[in-house]
């Protein structure tokens, strides 16, 4: 029966590389081998599973954090803060490039919507950049890369879905992301400052005049309307889970409604608005909930045929340290975000996983950032990372894929590197939480 399970696994995997959905072929599949090799007995608890997700108060967090995120993408705050940032830093060799990547995790921890992000920071930087002068690859670089900050920079949707499959609080994910979050930000604009300087035609500073010119035009205001309104929503919706006043899903409605506000002060809201963040809010969360029902029948039937415990077995038997299972399980994690999507990965490999850490003692927290920083490159390896097909879907016509494709390779080494450094010194994102 267990060597069974391990085949459901595989079953699936291939499945999904067909092409076939992924909620019905997680939930479907999974129920045919229930009624082939398990007794109906075990179905019983399946609605008892069902209704447990279906009420779970903390995966309310999911609907109203990417409702703040679409709803602050319409606002235009996003465009703001990349003038702003472009005039601060375009005196500076890689400035507009720095620049991209601040309002990235400006945006993350605004949004966390790496689709919005990424979109938005294409259509106005890139044709920027690409005028200036900017080698594309480090243009398209920079902008995919910045995107997916999201995922790791909290309020992040991917650290509350991890947060639901590791049985963790959802607050300790996120103090414990702030740090790694920020520091990888600040890898990013080393690697473009150093990059700039040995290579000054690869990314040059925007001409003074320029600069003089855009500073002469009630400047100060505009840069204090831009900073100062997102910085506002950041701090209420971190702030209040940080300090205790209120649980993620609180501070998610506190979001929602600060997005809507801003909005309305930046003089975007209407009905035509609403209806299309809410229609967008819908359509993402119900694929969100789709597939977390499917992948919670798979993890029940998995569960009822032994796989678990195979598994965990298999780890016992073959001596495997805490530190070599990590290292086994962060290289499929990596390599199965070539081919799949982070939330199918959330839902397939780390509910299976998560049981043997926990028998090994490992803090879960910890393997939860470290998931976050690992499936954060999925966005941007080839073929299927959804970073790369939103800036090629926007950007102009002489960006080819080779120059996507090149662009984010720097920068996918050093979220490896990164990732690295935090599995060698937990303290990192650990020391926060503590």
């Amino acid at each position: 029966m267990e060597i069974i399970a391990i085949i459901l696994f595989i079953s699936i995997f291939i499945l999904i590389l067909y092409g076939y959905p992924v909620a019905f072929t997680l939930g479907g599949l999974s129920i045919l081998y229930a009624l082939c090799f398990l007794d109906s007995s075990a179905f019983s608890a399946l609605p008892l599973r069902i209704m447990g997700v279906m009420t779970n108060y903390v995966l309310i967090a999911v609907p109203l954090f990417i409702y703040m995120g679409i709803m602050l993408e319409r606002s235009g705050l996003a465009e703001s803060l990349l003038e702003t940032m472009a005039i601060l830093f375009g005196q500076m060799r890689g400035g507009l490039a720095v620049s991209v990547v601040l309002v990235g995790a400006l945006l993350a921890a605004s949004t966390g919507i790496v689709g919005a992000t990424v979109v938005t920071m294409g259509l106005i930087s890139l044709p920027t950049m690409l005028k200036r002068g900017y080698k594309p690859e480090l243009a398209t670089g920079a902008i995919a890369s910045a995107g997916t900050l999201g995922q790791i920079i909290p309020p992040s949707i991917v650290l509350v879905l991890l947060g639901s499959v590791l049985n963790r609080p959802v607050g300790d994910l996120f103090k414990a992301a702030f740090v790694p979050g920020f520091l990888l930000v600040l890898v990013y604009i080393l690697y473009i400052t150093i990059n700039a300087f040995i290579r000054p035609k690869d990314a040059p500073a925007m001409p003074a005049e320029e600069v003089r010119a855009f500073k002469s035009k009630g400047f100060v205001m505009r840069m204090i309307r831009a900073f100062v309104m997102p910085l506002i929503l950041i701090i209420a919706v971190l702030g209040s889970i940080f300090l205790g006043w209120a649980t993620p899903t609180q501070a998610a409605g506190v979001g929602a409604l600060g997005a809507t506000l801003l909005t309305i002060l930046q003089k975007r809201f209407n009905l035509t608005t609403l209806n299309t963040v809410m229609r967008e809010t819908t359509h993402l969360t119900c694929m969100v909930f789709v597939i977390l029902l499917g992948a919670t029948t798979f993890s029940m039937v998995f569960r009822e045929m032994g796989g678990d415990v195979y598994l965990a077995d298999m780890v016992k038997n073959a001596n495997l340290s805490p530190n070599m299972f990590l290292l086994l399980v962060m290289v499929v994690v990596f390599i199965a975000g070539f081919f799949i999507d982070f939330i199918e990965i959330i839902f397939i490999i780390v509910p299976v996983v998560a049981p043997i850490f926990q028998q090994m003692g490992v803090d879960l927290v910890w393997i939860g950032i470290l998931l976050a920083i690992n499936l954060q490159t999925s966005f941007l390896t080839p073929p299927f990372g959804f970073s790369l097909f939103y800036l090629k879907g926007v950007a102009p016509p002489e960006i080819t894929t080779q120059h996507l494709y090149r662009g984010i390779v720097p920068f996918v080494i050093i979220q490896v590197l990164f990732l690295l450094l935090i599995a060698i010194f937990p303290d990192i994102a650990m020391g926060f939480v503590k």
